[in-house]
């Protein structure tokens, strides 16, 4: 018989995205004994996407710790308490947690166990058996670290890691082969993801030159406003997500996700910026965009920042954007195609504004152009809708005024 539920609540590692198998507890925010309110960072964990602040659920004392940082944690496993007035660490929590494990354990079908590799005291994630199918490993060589030895992702990869590392310092002639160099969790999820996106999604580009003249003036006259009123500067990002939101008001479809094989309109307008953060990139998310104010989108675009630099993020950061934008702008590039993150619909890559010569008024003059490029899902709309969202689209930044105000 399982002993008697505590009051007490359990903190336990979370899963923050889907097929999650474990995380790495990067550091602990509070300490041992520290009173904390709901809501408030706990912890940040590393997941295959990037470094997530996870919030306190209830309100107490933070208590029992028993994970430390640095340490790889199986998802659902209780790495600390928080306890109220008058509760105690469960003395008996870590059997508690070893005969609910027992018994899923003991209710798992024959089906089930012949699933895993080896017998139910060894058992193997899915992840992991990939992994070990893909590069020949023995799992029956392998001693499991989750719970019940069970063999995880992690304990695979550090075997692969091992056997790189091995094969590099054995003396060979490092000049006649080329070296290895393993990629980060966050690169290998997005290797996997932009391979599935390239290779699914029926993807089709359009590409427009739009005169900036009116987007400089803009921000040259908005920005002093701004920084004055808000305390926040104004970037050329933060007027390409009204803009892009605003349009996007106009046209649906560009703001859909295609899912189960079926078009799902989205209510909210929640426009992602793709950001470089190490090893990778994230797309952090500004919700209501087509409704919050510049001002109100330069502070929240430039908190977003700040946090993916420092690995600060936090779960509703990266969830649930309906539309991208990828600006490579201030790495002088002019133009460029981007890869679409299922399940939205479209992405919008920007390149660089910088002065071009182009036909003015039956002339030729210089002007401030910039390239604009979607990429849009065949399977959710057709070129004549693509093509009408971009063309209302440079209506807007040719004169954001109307636009905005």
């Amino acid at each position: 018989m399982l002993p008697p539920i505590t009051m007490a609540i359990s903190v336990v590692m979370p899963a923050l995205e889907m097929a999650q198998e474990t995380g790495k507890l990067v550091a602990w925010l509070k300490k041992e004994g520290d009173t904390i309110t709901r809501g408030e960072p706990l912890l940040e964990v590393e997941t295959d996407k990037a470094v997530l602040e996870v919030e306190a659920l209830a309100d107490g004392v933070l208590a029992g710790i028993n994970a430390d940082q640095g340490a790889v944690v199986p998802v659902g496993q209780v790495i600390a308490w928080i306890l109220r007035p008058g509760e105690v660490v469960p003395a008996n929590s870590m059997a508690l947690e070893t005969a609910m494990e027992q018994a899923i354990e003991t209710t798992r079908s024959p089906d089930q166990i012949r699933d895993n590799p080896g017998t139910a005291s060894q058992r193997t994630s899915p992840k992991a058996r990939r992994l070990a199918q893909e590069h020949g490993i023995d799992l029956s060589t392998i001693r499991g670290s989750g719970p019940d030895a069970e063999i995880l992702a992690s304990d695979v990869q550090a075997l692969i890691d091992a056997k790189y590392s091995r094969a590099a310092n054995a003396g060979a002639d490092l000049s006649a082969k080329p070296m290895v160099r393993e990629l980060s969790a966050i690169a290998r999820l997005m290797a996997e993801r932009t391979t599935i996106s390239w290779t699914t999604v029926p993807h089709f580009f359009l590409n427009r030159e739009v005169d900036a003249s009116a987007l400089n003036a803009a921000r040259a006259t908005w920005g002093p406003e701004i920084e004055q009123r808000d305390g926040v500067k104004l970037t050329y990002t933060d007027l390409l997500i009204a803009l892009v939101a605003r349009t996007l008001l106009k046209h649906p479809l560009l703001n859909a996700s295609w899912i189960d094989s079926r078009v799902q309109l989205n209510g909210e307008i929640r426009v992602a910026i793709a950001m470089a953060v190490k090893d990778g990139v994230v797309a952090a998310v500004v919700p209501n965009a087509a409704t919050a104010g510049l001002g109100e989108i330069a502070a929240h675009r430039g908190d977003l920042t700040e946090r993916a630099r420092t690995g600060r993020l936090r779960p509703a950061d990266l969830s649930n954007a309906t539309f991208t934008i990828s600006n490579l702008g201030m790495y002088e590039i002019d133009s460029f195609n981007a890869i679409i993150t299922p399940p939205q619909a479209a992405i919008l890559a920007v390149g660089r504004i910088a002065d071009r010569v182009v036909p003015v008024g039956g002339g030729i003059g210089v002007r401030p152009m910039v390239s604009l490029t979607l990429s849009s899902d065949h399977r959710v709309l057709d070129g004549a809708k693509a093509a009408m969202f971009m063309r209302d689209l440079a209506g807007a930044l040719q004169d954001p005024e109307s636009c905005l105000r």
